[in-house]
């Protein structure tokens, strides 16, 4: 059975993207590869239950564990109209606040990346707070002079960005320089049909990182983060975050409060009003 047909071609029908496919892809191999001796039909819901029982005890997180039940029900109930009716509750996942940089931090980031196309492409990540994924899939066509379009981000949904005026010359120089139509790639690989990799863009910030000895983790998301925090530090609204970071629900936004936290929080307490 080509399990793999089965989950590209459902996905698609149900609108996944192509991340999501290709994650319950490479869970549901794992999950079928654990039992060598047994035909698809055979697998019962003990299965499935012991092999997350396993992935547990493992110690993986919360998170990896949700993707495969998620990955293997979608397999067996979508793609093969198989209900095992495994009662298995999603693991429980722990809420920490993620790291960030400050604004002195990013400042010391930005300095030691030398290559300019590569400080133009760290600098939109930053001051737009998209996702890395967003930033490579960008095309000419999405830009317009003081804001740009996210087309088809996490959610299969279409949502604008703010273009930092700074990046606004920077952007128009580097369109024209490198003579990019209004379809191509915003950041070209060397192939010019296709466009730079997530893998890149990490690359960049490793080595950055690294040459402005910043002890934190530092990952394109952690930008995002950053971007974030660095605009309730200045006053904006949790709701103003909300569309420009594309989160369904206001929750999702909450977490940042907690990260600026010490900035924005002018409350003062009743023992002071005594």
């Amino acid at each position: 059975m080509d399990f793999t047909n089965i989950i590209f071609r459902h996905g698609k029908i149900r609108n996944l993207s192509p991340r999501t496919i290709k994650s319950y892809t490479f869970c549901v191999g794992k999950f079928l590869r654990r039992f060598p001796h047994k035909q698809v039909k055979q697998i019962s819901k003990k299965d499935v239950e012991q092999y997350l029982f396993e992935l547990s005890q493992k110690k993986r997180s919360a998170a990896t564990i949700n993707l495969y039940h998620n990955a293997i029900k979608f397999f067996f109930h979508v793609g093969l109209k198989k209900r095992l009716l495994v009662h298995v509750p999603s693991a429980k996942v722990e809420k920490r606040i993620p790291e960030y940089l400050n604004q002195e931090e990013t400042k010391q980031l930005f300095s030691c990346i030398h290559n300019q196309k590569h400080l133009l492409m760290i600098k939109l990540l930053y001051s737009s707070g998209m996702r890395v994924s967003e930033l490579v899939n960008l095309k000419v066509k999405d830009l317009e002079n003081s804001h740009g379009w996210v087309r088809q981000g996490k959610g299969a949904k279409d949502r604008p960005f703010i273009i930092a005026k700074r990046l606004q010359k920077e952007l128009s120089i580097h369109i024209i320089e490198n003579t990019l139509k209004p379809k191509s790639w915003l950041f070209r690989a060397r192939d010019p049909l296709k466009h730079l990799t997530v893998r890149t863009v990490q690359s960049i910030l490793k080595i950055a990182r690294k040459k402005a000895k910043i002890s934190k983790t530092l990952t394109p998301h952690t930008l995002r983060h950053s971007f974030a925090t660095h605009l309730l530090q200045n006053g904006y609204a949790i709701t103003d975050l909300q569309p420009l970071l594309g989160h369904n629900r206001l929750d999702t936004t909450m977490i940042y409060v907690h990260m600026a936290a010490p900035q924005i929080l002018r409350t003062k307490s009743p023992l002071d009003e005594l």
